[in-house]
């Protein structure tokens, strides 16, 4: 049977789904908000924020890789009905996460201006990168705990939280945006700075929501303050095994991705901006394929916990379907308004020509993306196997992507758009290992103990 008949999936995916999908599309939304308003401001500044972008997606992939380990086992432990330990594993998560962010303050702090250097020599860049900085990096620890609890949430099926909260940050991020950017009513023009005010304020405004609705509402899970200052041992044990092929997976992507600033900033100032403007608008259209993996993920999860083989077997055929069916309804949309919204910045002729031809390029790619990336990420990982998605990235993106990709900028002097077309090549042919893997089923490992 290639696809399940079964309504009561069917109502589970798509109630856990479309949340998720909105909840990460506001949240992306964000960051677009911010390059299209700063954008509209300046193109350096655009170029200077796009930078410290690269550090922060480092920073989050290794959140959410965090999260992910989190979600990977405690739903299965869902499954069971087994909450208490669900609760330890969350304790675990937010140690990694906090420390994480902890590390990148510190490194923001001592050197924002080396930071920043990595991704451009220009020195106008760089300042207006490093300006953003001095304000943004008090989200870290904030974005690390929010995103962790909503983490512990989304493993018990609850997810309607996260979208409220993001519908918040993106109404209050963009309102701050307005007024400080360019100095709206009689507020003082503060550029970048006024930006990174208004993120710090949305994410202030995250944490205090979230907070409030896990240790006073939720009736799941009912977590208590004291729940995090204590670390079991055996589970966070449980958790370091599944977590560090996963949270090395999101690093090495992520770092990949910064590598491709680095690549481009280091040919032309135009197609650091060119990138800088094109990448939110991909990401976020891309959050259809992270809601589907997202959604997978506490799906197959609880699944194995239940033990029904034979339901996991169907619901996975028909997940694969769903995710071809995602990527052609992305790609087509991507196709039809990248003019547009290039039209919204304010772009130097060259730069927009190159943001149009980057989108272009990532309408194809984004094609393969949308079922290698939720069918490896979020059956097979969220299935307990992290070990194959770590060695598959790391074969894909840092022995066969970044050396030709390197090659090609540097040795080669190929077209901006063929080196972004490299770049992001192995959302192509990592669809076939993917393929062959999850359809051989031996990435179901059990993760839950006695």
């Amino acid at each position: 049977m290639l696809i399940t008949r079964d309504k009561s999936f069917y109502k589970q995916f798509f109630a856990l789904y479309w949340v998720l999908v909105l909840h990460n599309v506001i949240t992306l939304g964000v960051n677009l908000a911010d390059n299209i308003m700063i954008g509209s401001y300046s193109e350096t500044a655009l170029s200077g924020v796009g930078a410290i972008n690269q550090i922060q997606f480092i920073f989050q992939q290794i959140v959410m890789s965090a999260g992910s380990s989190l979600v990977a086992l405690s739903s299965q432990y869902w499954g069971q009905g087994r909450r208490e330990e669900i609760k330890r594993l969350s304790s675990c998560a937010m140690l990694v996460g906090v420390t994480a962010s902890i590390v990148l303050f510190v490194a923001a702090a001592i050197t924002p201006r080396g930071i920043v250097g990595i991704f451009s020599p220009s020195k106008e860049i760089v300042t207006q990168g490093a300006n953003y900085l001095k304000i943004i990096k008090y989200t870290y620890p904030i974005f690390a705990i929010t995103n962790l609890l909503l983490a512990s949430l989304r493993s018990v099926e609850t997810v309607k939280i996260g979208f409220y909260i993001s519908l918040v940050t993106l109404v209050t991020n963009c309102s701050i945006n307005f007024v400080l950017i360019e100095g709206r009513f009689g507020a003082p023009e503060l550029g970048v700075t006024g930006a990174a005010i208004g993120t710090l304020v949305a994410r202030i405004f995250e944490l205090v929501i979230v907070s409030a609705y896990i240790f006073f509402h939720d009736k799941k899970l009912e977590i208590k303050l004291k729940d995090f200052l204590f670390i079991d041992k055996k589970l966070f044990a449980d958790y370091r095994k599944t977590a560090f092929p996963i949270i090395l997976v999101g690093g090495m992507f992520g770092v990949s991705t910064a590598l491709q600033s680095v690549i481009l900033g280091h040919m032309s100032d135009s197609a650091i901006a060119a990138n800088s403007m094109a990448t939110p608008l991909y990401q976020t259209l891309k959050v259809a394929s992270v809601g589907a993996a997202s959604a997978s993920s506490v799906i197959v999860g609880k699944t194995i916990g239940m033990g029904d083989m034979k339901k996991l077997r169907e619901i996975v055929k028909t997940l694969q379907l769903m995710f071809v069916a995602i990527g052609v309804v992305m790609s087509t949309l991507l196709f039809f308004i990248r003019i547009p919204v290039v039209s919204l910045y304010d772009l130097s002729p060259e730069t927009a020509s190159l943001a149009k031809t980057f989108l272009l390029v990532l309408c194809f790619t984004g094609f393969g993306m949308s079922y290698q990336m939720p069918t490896i990420i979020g059956i097979v990982q969220g299935g307990g196997d992290g070990k194959f998605v770590l060695k598959n990235d790391f074969i894909s993106i840092y022995c066969i992507v970044l050396p030709l990709s390197f090659l090609a900028a540097f040795v080669f002097d190929w077209h901006p758009a063929a080196v972004v077309f490299c770049l992001n090549f192995d959302q192509i042919f990592k669809c076939i290992p993917g393929f062959i893997k999850v359809n051989s089923y031996t990435w179901v490992k059990k993760l839950t103990n006695n």
